[in-house]
């Protein structure tokens, strides 16, 4: 199996964990969940639930770009290679671990 397969079973993985963290925490969530850290705290933080997808779906543009990128320009390039596999890791296990600790800081 090559390394590209195998990051594409880990995002289909992370997919799955963030689906499941969704179902068992979805009855009690509450309509507006704090997402937005970056602004000043109050009602600027708040958004609606489904907002809350944003992170899934961005993690998932994230690591097809990433291996768009790679196999255009660099396909030759071993160290390149690595770069980008690790970046997809920690793309993966980043994004994950953010979207897990909203749903259950919230709840």
């Amino acid at each position: 199996m090559s390394l590209g397969w195998r990051y594409l079973y880990q995002l289909i993985a992370a997919n799955i964990v963030m689906i499941f963290v969704l179902a068992f925490k979805f009855n009690s969530l509450p309509p507006q969940i704090p997402l937005f850290y970056s602004k000043s705290l109050g009602e600027d933080q708040l958004a609606d639930t489904w907002f809350i997808l944003i992170l899934p779906l961005f993690m998932n543009l994230l690591f097809f770009l990433n291996n768009f990128f790679y196999r255009r320009f660099y396909r030759n390039n071993i160290f390149v290679k690595k770069i980008f596999h690790y970046l997809n890791l920690l793309i993966i296990v980043s994004f994950t671990l953010i979207f897990a600790k909203i749903i259950f800081l919230i709840t």
